[in-house]
């Protein structure tokens, strides 16, 4: 991890440090590769499966399946968790407010 070990969040390099205080950069289906590594915010070192996972908001007790490199690229590919909760939310009120407002107009 050499330099990204001295950089702060959000700057570039070989490997890209995580904030504590700053929006998370856009997780990768390989974050070992050159250009899309994360670095832990304060230690020097990826982030494991499980963290990778946190940032993507999947509960702690979820589990992936096969190997560390198929694991990633399961959590890279995933909509976070809360964004899918909150969408899911919004279509659902969405579609009761077309029911409620089709139920005063008259049947054709």
């Amino acid at each position: 991890m050499k330099k990204s070990y001295f950089l702060g969040g959000g700057k570039t390099g070989m490997a890209r440090r995580l904030s504590w205080d700053e929006p998370s950069l856009t997780l990768t289906c390989s974050p070992a590769q050159k250009q899309t590594e994360r670095c832990h915010p304060d230690e020097t070192r990826p982030l494991t499966v499980r963290e990778y996972a946190r940032v993507q908001t999947f509960p702690d007790a979820w589990k992936f399946s096969g190997p560390i490199t198929s694991q990633y690229k399961q959590i890279g590919n995933a909509v976070p968790v809360n964004l899918a909760y909150a969408l899911a939310r919004s279509l659902v009120r969405l579609l009761n407010d077309i029911e409620s407002l089709t139920e005063n107009y008259p049947k054709l």
